[in-house]
């Protein structure tokens, strides 16, 4: 294998494992960045359903149970479940793509049943009664979202609606029924509030982007490459194999009264000086033998 080569192929692998590091490093910096970003999003749309959510708890519910028979239940007026819902029904118009759901083991309202991946959260957080949130990345329908969630633990108050079926409000028994979202355990953690936020876009746009860095790296590696092979062709190799015609010329006394000229100061310079030096040597060896 010529030395050309060896250099192009060193050259080559360096600069293509350069390339796919450079693309891995700014597609880590893309995902961390869009991560980052939806992180906030998540902290925003959650800070506001747990501000309306509590406005409720505190402001609005005790007046409501005050002025409501203590058998009616009208979900939009005395469920804090259903407020969440209702509100993030209105809120997710105006950002299409986001997901939120108050995910529960055991629920009165059956689409709010969680699934594996909510389970599992919801007993992190039972077994953690400090943990606070949880936030990650979960796929749901074959689209990856940056999941917030926050656990949702059972009050006393909750009881009056999900502890023994009997003590519930007749107008709940009537519309949930009796076997699904009762005899919950105060201070347990049974359900989880968890905000979705779309990221499967920047996922794709980052991987999309490093992609496209590393093409582009691997052209630019066939051009240089190109660049080099020409540059040796012209700068090297033909004016070494011409100092190697030369140099097997003088081996057998050919063309010895031929100068071998260069104006180069390179290395390749000072091997045609050398053999310069080697023919007039050789030459006057010639003529000192003939003197004789």
């Amino acid at each position: 294998m010529s030395i050309r080569v060896r250099f192009i192929l060193v050259i080559g692998c360096l600069s293509l494992i350069a390339t796919g590091a450079f693309a891995f490093l700014s597609y880590s910096f893309t995902i961390n960045t869009a991560l980052d970003e939806a992180q906030k999003k998540g902290d925003i749309v959650s800070a506001f359903l747990e501000s309306s959510l509590a406005f409720y708890r505190t402001e609005q519910r005790p007046l409501i149970m005050d002025m409501v028979d203590k058998e009616r239940f009208h979900p939009t007026l005395m469920s804090g479940f259903a407020i969440s819902r209702g509100v993030w029904d209105e809120f997710k118009q105006k950002l299409p793509g986001y997901r939120f759901k108050q995910a529960t083991v055991d629920p009165l309202y059956t689409p709010n049943k969680a699934d594996i991946d909510e389970i599992r959260l919801i007993t992190d957080f039972n077994e953690n009664k400090s943990l606070e949130r949880k936030s990650g990345i979960m796929e749901k329908d074959g689209e990856d979202f940056f999941y917030y969630a926050q656990p949702i633990e059972v009050k006393k108050g909750c009881l009056r609606c999900h502890g023994n079926p009997a003590d519930a409000p007749e107008d709940q028994r009537n519309m949930y029924g009796t076997e699904n979202g009762y005899n919950w355990v105060a201070g347990s953690v049974v359900a989880a509030y968890v905000t979705y936020v779309p990221v499967q876009n920047a996922i794709d746009d980052a991987r999309n982007s490093a992609m496209t860095l590393f093409g582009y790296g691997v052209a630019g590696i066939f051009v240089l490459s190109l660049v080099i092979w020409f540059f040796f062709e012209k700068k090297v190799v033909l004016p070494v194999r011409a100092l190697e015609k030369r140099a097997s010329d003088i081996s057998v006394g050919k063309r010895l009264d031929e100068k071998i000229e260069t104006s180069s100061e390179d290395e390749i310079g000072k091997l045609a000086k050398a053999l310069e030096r080697m023919r007039i040597s050789v030459v006057k060896l010639i003529e000192r033998h003939s003197s004789k």
